[in-house]
């Protein structure tokens, strides 16, 4: 019984090691408790699934191939106000930590705190915003004390916990800010200075574990630089004495409301993957490996999916993803053949052609591991490679861990392809009814009219902001205005319907005359505003026109992202009063929210 004791131990280190464990790094990879590590990470992130699936979940991707979990910090799903903060249900962040380390795998933790990941606001609360004098991401003093204020309340929740490796828990990576790099120049000097800040806090945090930056261009020396894209085989570390880790490989891609269902063919991911380990990779992370769903008001973009599923190798719903998630875990387990010489051997490069080449390590020992890759998208290749012929599709990697045998190619998937069927079931009441059945419930009818309900909660001349008015309480705002029409007008005479022409910031509006619907728009994901013009049925007489703005959540990146507003900028109607009308300037009544959010039908937990 001793025995298998220590031998489980030893298969499941972060969660029986109690004392702590070194990580480290060199030139060619990270360095746990001495040894170095090729590593595979599956991104999971907590708040995208609910905690009864984090234990299958983690599971999934241990059984899939995975050393290591992934996870963003979601701050504005943490600190609901300026020092009110919230762990609990989806936002368990211990409770998933912990789950991690009983699965005996290691953790990456991402803690931005801006994280962009298709989340609302890119993680960063909305009320920061409004905290005078506050710029977001660049060198700005209220920006940066909120910052390290939840940055320094997370690791210390971590020590608490004893769940970094230095105090022998599985995080063995911690990450500040998020692709910074795209627009640190943007932000100027005061960019340099804040990249080089934020590394320093990080460090003076004292984890014990190395500090991560994605697409960092000028990383200060205390961090290591990542990339993130499609492919990273290419890729290289700023400092040569920094190893070549990628921490977002995109299986897939999000989805936007009114864009086709993006799809990346497992082959093509699993390429990705051995190239990237051929050319000295060391490292490899899979964002997302289960992608999950944006529950509630969370997704970002704008127009971001409510689902986040990313084609990810685990499925929005917990379920194995095949052929992709079988053909990525036969390729971690031909990677995992390699080990030993890919991190100790010497590699000697040879070319077979334009398209065509053979990567080969040899370590001490006499080991030996070759990856034959042909670039070639179109078109097959037979190469020589030690005196025996090798067939290699187009686009595809052959792994062989003794320089001898082909124990897989990217390009031949043998797992069976798997099609998930929604199931009807019968739906059981929530509540006790006299007759055990949904007829036996009691239904009630709201009518939500359009426009100004109760009293008005200001009234000004000309458009306000959008997003600064309702400051992301709600998606909806109602701009309410009046027309005189004299019954003279030609358009009474003449039966021609004026037209109505609006301009916004986005991002999709109803268009209400008299309480009755007369248009519809929005913009998209890749342009938020829109401009539309439409023909409107007008009385004699006053005229409410009532304008519903909308957001479909809010921008999660960008320089001075933050700032980017919706809502209408110009309502002009063409057609009337012998020209056109501009109520751009007129005087406009706005309320927040629909009436029926005050009638308690939901409960928000």
């Amino acid at each position: 019984m001793l025995m298998q004791t220590l031998f489980l131990c030893t298969l499941l280190l972060p969660l029986c090691a109690s004392a702590a464990y070194n990580v480290s790094y060199d030139t060619r990879s990270l360095i746990i408790d001495g040894h170095r590590k090729l590593l595979i990470s599956a991104a999971i992130h907590y708040p995208r699934s609910v905690p009864a699936m984090w234990p299958g979940l983690v599971q999934l991707a241990k059984e899939g191939g995975a050393d290591a979990i992934e996870t963003y910090v979601f701050w504005n799903g943490h600190e609901l106000s300026p020092d009110n903060y919230y762990f609990g249900g989806r936002y368990d962040l211990i409770k998933f930590c912990k789950i991690v380390q009983q699965a005996g795998m290691y953790l990456i933790l991402r803690i931005g705190p801006f994280v962009a990941a298709e989340w609302n606001f890119g993680g960063v609360p909305v009320w920061l915003h409004y905290v005078p004098g506050t710029v977001f991401r660049t060198d700005n003093e209220p920006f940066k004390f909120y910052m390290k204020k939840f940055m320094t309340l997370i690791v210390d929740m971590m020590k608490k916990e004893k769940l970094f490796a230095s105090q022998g828990g599985p995080i063995i990576l911690a990450q500040v800010e998020n692709e910074y790099g795209y627009y640190e120049s943007a932000y100027g000097e005061g960019g340099k200075r804040y990249t080089i800040w934020a590394a320093n806090m990080s460090v003076s945090q004292n984890t014990g574990v190395p500090w991560i930056m994605c697409q960092q261009y000028d990383p200060p020396d205390t961090i290591i630089d990542t990339c993130n894209s499609f492919y990273c085989d290419h890729f290289k570390p700023i400092s040569p004495n920094k190893p070549k880790i990628w921490t977002e490989n995109w299986p897939g891609w999000f989805k936007t409301f009114g864009a086709s269902n993006p799809h990346r063919p497992p082959e093509d991911v699993a390429f990705a993957v051995a190239r990237f380990f051929q050319k000295g990779g060391s490292l490899q992370n899979y964002y997302m490996y289960h992608g999950g769903t944006n529950f509630g008001r969370t997704s970002g973009g704008p127009f971001i999916t409510t689902s986040y599923d990313y084609d990810a190798p685990i499925d929005e719903y917990g379920l194995a993803r095949n052929p992709k998630w079988g053909h990525l875990k036969e390729l971690h387990r031909s990677i995992k053949l390699c080990e030993q010489a890919l991190l100790n051997g010497q590699s000697n490069l040879l070319s077979f052609g334009p398209s065509q080449e053979a990567d080969v390590y040899e370590d001490p020992s006499g080991g030996c591991a070759a990856f034959i890759s042909n670039m070639d998208d179109v078109n097959g290749k037979t190469v020589v490679f030690r005196n025996t012929s090798y067939y290699l599709p187009a686009w595809s990697v052959s792994i062989l861990p003794d320089c001898k045998n082909v124990v897989f190619n990217t390009a031949k998937v043998g797992s069976q392809t798997s099609v998930v069927e929604m199931i009807p079931t019968h739906l059981h009441p929530s509540t006790t009814s006299p007759n055990k059945d949904l007829k036996g419930l009691q239904w009630d009818v709201f009518e939500e009219k359009p426009g100004i309900w109760g009293a008005a909660d200001f009234t000004k001349n000309g458009f306000v902001d959008h997003i600064n008015t309702t400051k992301d309480t709600t998606d909806y705002l109602w701009y309410t205005a009046s027309l005189f029409v004299d019954k003279t007008e030609e358009l009474f005479k003449s039966g021609r319907s004026p037209m109505l022409v609006v301009e916004s910031k986005g991002h999709a509006m109803h268009v209400f005359i008299n309480q009755k619907l007369q248009a519809s728009e929005s913009g998209n994901g890749t342009v938020p505003p829109f401009n539309f013009s439409s023909p409107i049925s007008l009385k004699a007489g006053e005229n409410e026109i009532a304008l519903l703005s909308m957001t479909v959540g809010l921008q999660n990146a960008g320089s001075f992202y933050e700032w980017v507003g919706a809502g209408p900028t110009s309502v002009k109607i063409v057609g009337i009063k012998n020209g056109t009308v501009d109520l751009s300037t007129s005087k406009w009544t706005y309320k927040v929210y629909f009436l029926f959010f005050f009638y308690d039908l939901y409960y928000i937990r």
